[in-house]
């Protein structure tokens, strides 16, 4: 957790208007001073490029039930249905279009870093103690881009949990450190894409239940063994260098998953 990073006051007051409820199909958003990134048009389906894809990844946690959004870059009927639920879930015009209105709610969202406003790297970095990104199967890069989507992923989580905290207990290990906790040599945690997660606010049952909602095809929770102090969250289907079969598994028997 951490105070959030004061963004231009061009954003509140975007965000502010009511004119800027609904975007222009055609109409291009005007560019925000942003240290993170800017959008230059308004995005919608049948649009393609690098900046739909950093659309998609601040969006990911905003998929429906068992399914993903991937960071393919195309703007597809998946990526506009999650625009359609991040919209909803902060008060937007809802239409599936990414416009002014919805770049200036991310702009506020994200930090100059790219990390959404309540999750930073070392709060997702070696959970032996915050070693740095490298000793797992990925580069240092790849592992750190993973850990972003993670956090995007759990924003999105923490809004639908009421705006309540999330802390992370356990993030990206190292080999070494997987090792000594006894994780699973394929552990999801060694490649960036998991998160174990408590509330001093929410259940760990109302977590694991609502985790469900937001793009997280792993979920473990209370009912199996070593898993009953915390949930555990992971994107286990976007990752095709594990040696497993890319499915969902969810198990939190406990809270009837």
């Amino acid at each position: 957790m951490r105070v959030h990073t004061l963004k231009r006051a061009v954003v509140a007051l975007a965000l502010a208007l009511p004119g800027a409820a609904i975007a222009s199909v055609v109409a291009a958003p005007a560019a925000h001073a942003d240290g993170c990134y800017t959008w230059k048009r308004t995005l919608y389906q049948g649009a393609s490029g690098g900046d739909v894809r950093e659309l998609q990844l601040r969006v990911a946690g905003w998929a429906g039930r068992r399914d993903i959004v991937e960071l393919d870059g195309r703007y597809g009927p998946k990526t506009a249905a999650a625009i359609r639920r991040f919209q909803a879930a902060y008060g937007l015009g809802v239409d599936g279009i990414a416009g002014p209105q919805t770049f200036a709610k991310l702009y506020q969202l994200q930090d100059n870093d790219c990390t959404p406003r309540h999750f930073i790297y070392p709060e997702l970095d070696n959970g032996c103690g915050r070693g740095g990104w490298t000793g797992g199967p990925l580069t240092a890069d790849q592992t750190r881009s993973n850990a972003l989507r993670t956090m995007w992923k759990l924003e999105a989580l923490r809004r639908s949990l009421g705006d309540q905290p999330l802390i992370v207990t356990s993030g990206y290990r190292d080999r070494s450190c997987n090792s000594r906790v006894g994780g699973a040599t394929n552990s999801q945690h060694l490649y960036g894409n998991a998160a174990d997660i408590i509330s001093n606010h929410r259940s760990l049952c109302q977590i694991a239940r609502r985790a469900r909602d937001h793009g997280f095809s792993g979920i473990v929770g209370p009912g199996v063994s070593g898993h009953n102090n915390h949930v555990h969250v992971d994107s286990r289907r976007e990752n095709n260098r594990d040696g497993i079969t890319n499915r969902t598994y969810w198990s939190a028997p406990d809270c009837g998953i």
